[in-house]
């Protein structure tokens, strides 16, 4: 079959599946999910095995120590994708929750309701952990799931997907309610997002440059977030111990992902306090911190920023740092340069804190808290399939119930429009 038939064939049999799925009840999709768990802890030998010859591909064909680590399954991570997928057999069914209701005053009863998708397709990179993380999160919402993997992690990927087929059509999962695109050929992506009428939704999970190849060849939607310019701002009022933590744990915590600081905005009434002692701090952590005139004449040592440093995600011990003269202008670098993911702002003005919050166009508004907290777990969703930097249907990290839609469900009585 060619790379055009295999897909379709996939998406033809996920759209059956999909029908099926959504007749499961919350216990039936929560009894195939254990057994999905049981079958990775069951496999992990073979997942294991197929996982060591990926990263000895990987070495051969030169891949980054970083790419290597995100493709290493160890004991204790395959032991975390068996907990993760039993956490989401946990979780609440978002399935038939009733969302709105009303009744008109013809008689008519009218009931909003959440419903699956349908079928969504996955591309992710590397991280075979998705494989079980976005299969699980997809069954819990009734909607049937294409996987399509990178080539570098295809035979892990194949292990983790069989375990949770082995697991799971043993224990009601409706056949082709999960599947893998086993071809490694770039050209199925372009066949996954270009399904109309058959893939619902699509996610890119990985680096820029694979989200923009998906979105700029689908047909279908697409949901995504390019890159993280997140900031914090640190208002002319604000606690210094305070905005030194949490800029510390905004940029160190974890320097490589999506919700870590990038530019850290400071309020000219306070710089003088503030940017010394936050220099020695995240200097002693390794950052390299890149300065406008104004930060430099009070922090010589930092490097001079350029415009290009404004619109930088680094994912790095690098720091952008600039000196506003208020809230205003602070709002305004942040809506210019940002990639409306998560900003924070650090005040005890409840005013400028509120000003921030209404005016700032992102995903995640922090008053007084780090923006590493972007995130499914942290925001207590249970899991994530990913964080959106769009608009519409979803905004923020995406749980079960962003993995849904709706529809009207309407009652009557033998009503007739005139």
């Amino acid at each position: 079959m060619t790379v055009h038939e295999t897909i379709l064939e996939m998406g033809r049999k996920a759209v059956i599946a999909s029908r099926a799925l959504a007749r499961l009840t919350n216990e039936q999709k929560s009894k195939a999910l254990r057994a999905m768990a049981d079958g990775i802890h069951a496999r992990r030998e073979g997942i294991k095995s197929a996982n060591a010859i990926d990263m000895e591909e990987g070495k051969k064909k030169g891949l980054s120590g970083a790419l290597l680590d995100r493709l290493l399954l160890t004991d204790s991570r395959i032991d975390a994708m068996v907990k993760g997928v039993r956490e989401v057999a946990d979780l609440h069914d978002p399935v038939g929750q009733i969302l709105e209701e009303k009744a008109r005053p013809n008689g008519l009863h009218i009931k909003k309701v959440r419903v699956p998708i349908g079928v969504i397709a996955v591309v992710y990179e590397a991280r075979p952990n998705v494989t079980a993380d976005a299969a699980s999160l997809c069954i819990k919402s009734g909607n049937a799931i294409i996987l399509r993997g990178g080539s570098e992690s295809i035979r892990s990927n194949e292990a983790i997907a069989d375990a949770l087929q082995f697991g799971g059509e043993r224990h009601g999962l409706p056949d082709s309610a999960l599947q893998l695109v086993r071809v490694t050929d770039r050209e199925a992506v372009r066949e996954l997002a270009q399904l109309e009428g058959i893939v619902d939704l699509i996610i890119p999970r990985g680096g820029e440059g694979l989200i923009r190849a998906v979105a700029d060849v689908a047909r279908v939607p697409v949901i995504k977030h390019y890159k993280g310019v997140c900031h914090v701002f640190v208002d002319e009022s604000a606690d210094v111990e305070m905005a030194v933590a949490i800029s510390e744990n905004a940029k160190c915590q974890r320097p490589g992902v999506c919700n870590a600081m990038e530019t850290l905005l400071v309020h000219s009434a306070v710089a003088g306090r503030f940017l010394p002692a936050a220099a020695s701090v995240l200097q002693r952590k390794g950052v390299e911190l890149r300065g406008d005139d104004a930060a430099r004449a009070i922090v010589p040592s930092m490097k001079r920023a350029t415009e290009e440093d404004w619109f930088a995600e680094y994912l790095d011990l690098i720091l952008a740092v600039r000196v506003v003269p208020d809230v205003r202008a602070a709002i305004d670098h942040i809506n210019m340069y940002g990639s409306h993911h998560s900003d924070s702002i650090v005040t005890a003005s409840v005013e400028n804190g509120e000003k921030f919050v209404e005016e700032v166009d992102s995903a995640a508004v922090y008053v007084n808290a780090s923006t590493r907290f972007t995130d499914g777990a942290a925001f207590g969703l249970g899991a994530e399939m990913g964080i959106s930097t769009d608009k519409l249907h979803a905004r923020g990290p995406m749980g079960i119930d962003e993995l849904t839609t709706y529809k009207y469900v309407i009652h009557g009585s033998g009503q007739i429009r005139e």
